[in-house]
């Protein structure tokens, strides 16, 4: 189940690079901020996957809200003339990266447990007297 937000990260990506065309003016910018929206709904999903917590509700309403509430600060800050994308951005990509520390330390501790458990089994199964 974790695969499936890091395989729709990777089909995007490779959309991307695959039509790679500059968007005009505004657009360009509300693209951006799609895009961060879309990668913190993705990362969220990991982590809860990781954390056997993962709902696909969750995951598809955070996204379509995040992505909305993104959207609508960017809209209302052009109509008032301040840059609100960058308040968008800069929450956004906090929890970007407070997730992917969240799924480092995982993965750290899962490989630590791992070979833990590797070195047990090979102190078992060495031969001589036991302790």
């Amino acid at each position: 189940m974790i695969f499936i937000p890091l395989i729709a990260l990777l089909v995007g990506i490779a959309l991307g690079l695959l039509f790679n065309q500059p968007l005009p003016g505004i657009a360009g910018t509300y693209l951006a901020l799609a895009c961060v929206a879309g990668l913190d709904s993705v990362l969220g999903g990991v982590r809860s996957a990781l954390e056997s917590k993962f709902d696909s509700e969750i995951l598809v309403t955070g996204f379509v809200s995040n992505t909305l509430i993104a959207f609508g600060l960017g809209y209302l800050g052009d109509q008032i003339g301040l840059n609100l994308f960058l308040a968008s951005a800069l929450v956004l990509g906090g929890r970007i990266f407070t997730n992917l520390s969240v799924i480092r330390r995982y993965g750290i501790t899962r490989l630590r447990d791992a070979r833990a458990r590797r070195e047990m089994l090979n102190q078992d199964a060495a031969p001589g007297p036991k302790p």
